[in-house]
């Protein structure tokens, strides 16, 4: 039982991966400019990555290594970097986007311009991660993003056509403005199978001190924790494609547009629901990938680290995510569109996939590090798959920037 009560990693872990900044707004977008036809989007990125942060936790729980180490020390350091420079340079700009995501639900609240909410929300974020625990965190973070679930209640209340509904869980062509629907596609695959998700995933289990014992609880938590996540983003989607289309809003060009799909259903409290989810969702998400970036740099080069530590027992740790979430705060206090950032950012993110999936190839069927616990045929396959679709995304993302970015 207790080992099941760690699925809160799993909610944790999708509140930072399918109910930020970036599943929502790429979610609200699809549904706005093409209906119901992106639904297979999600459920083809939820898919992989349930594949995907199962082994990572398996992977951890077996070697006792996070997916970092792992590359790093299977690798070497050389080999490592390309895809550490990469990671970091893309959740350097996703935190920035949700520091934009939480400062324009601060703005929703109060009528301030979330400019002024930047620097004060990565305080908060910073102050959280500097006096705070990885339970704390990852238990605060799982029961407040449940708030996010009124989207499901939303969906089911509108009554959309199911059938229609189903229809769009299986690709389909467009029916006008294809390079913006494939663009769309990349940009909501980016958002759900982001390369921070499994590797803060692995962290965690390390955290959480996770062993053996582990393997059975990892796949229902990985499992549900990503299908959690996975439920609420097509439920935005639904809730997108039925309410901004009747009002006529074919286009999601700014967040203020974005809290009328629960007014349309809720009323006064459909705007509160709407500000709270946002809040959440993306202030969780700045703490999980500004705690990721602090892993990457310590377990890349060796320090000491862990959020379970003082900060005077792991300075280097602390000052890198203290370093990180206030130069991502300066971009939204000058004035960047927080929207424009995410969609840009999370089809960089779609991009970035083979530079670190590949190696799950390597890791997870290495004797050394996962002995008799190594992929099956089933995971093989699908991480083959997942590379394969990585570097399709790889080639695509710029042409799709230019020709559909929106």
């Amino acid at each position: 039982m207790k080992k099941l009560l760690e699925i809160s990693l799993g909610v944790v872990t999708s509140v930072g991966g399918f109910l930020e900044v970036g599943s929502m707004a790429t979610a609200a977008q699809a549904g706005a400019l093409f209906g119901f036809q992106l639904i297979w989007a999600i459920v083809l990125g939820t898919i992989c990555i349930i594949f995907l942060v199962e082994m990572a936790g398996r992977f951890a729980a077996v070697s006792h290594h996070t997916i970092t180490d792992g590359i790093r020390e299977r690798f070497g350091f050389n080999a490592f970097l390309w895809p550490l420079l990469a990671v970091l340079l893309i959740n350097f700009m996703v935190l920035s986007a949700e520091i934009g995501g939480a400062a324009i639900a601060a703005e929703l609240a109060t009528g301030i311009s979330y400019q002024w909410w930047a620097l004060p929300v990565a305080f908060l974020a910073w102050l959280l991660l500097w006096r705070g625990t990885f339970g704390l965190i990852e238990k605060g973070v799982s029961m407040l993003g449940l708030v996010t679930l009124c989207f499901v209640v939303g969906a089911v209340m509108l009554q959309p056509d199911w059938k229609q509904v189903a229809f769009g869980a299986a690709p389909t062509l467009p029916h006008h403005d294809p390079a913006n629907y494939w663009f769309m596609a990349v940009s909501i695959l980016g958002a759900s199978i982001s390369p921070y998700l499994f590797m803060f995933y692995s962290s965690g289990a390390i955290e959480d001190q996770w062993d053996k014992s582990y393997l059975g609880a990892n796949r229902v938590i990985a499992g549900l924790g990503m299908t959690f996540g996975g439920t609420i983003s097509v439920a935005v989607l639904i809730v997108a494609a039925v309410v901004l289309g009747a009002h006529g809003v074919n286009q999601v060009n700014d967040y203020n547009q974005l809290p009328l799909m629960l007014i349309a259903i809720f009323g006064f409290w459909g705007f509160v629901l709407f500000t709270a989810s946002l809040a959440i969702a993306c202030f969780g998400a700045a703490l999980e990938i500004a705690l990721q970036q602090a892993y990457l740099v310590a377990q890349g080069f060796g320090w000491t680290w862990g959020e379970n530590l003082s900060p005077r027992d792991d300075p280097g740790f602390s000052l890198v995510y203290t370093v990180t979430l206030f130069l991502a705060a300066i971009p939204i206090a000058l004035g960047l569109d927080p929207l424009k950032l995410t969609i840009f950012s999370m089809a960089l993110t779609a991009a970035s996939l083979p530079l670190t999936v590949v190696p799950f190839l390597f890791l997870l069927n290495d004797d050394r590090y996962v002995g008799e616990h190594r992929n099956g045929v089933a995971s093989n396959a699908a991480v083959i798959f997942i590379i394969a679709l990585g570097f399709v995304l790889a080639v695509v993302t710029v042409p799709l920037q230019i020709f559909g970015g929106t």
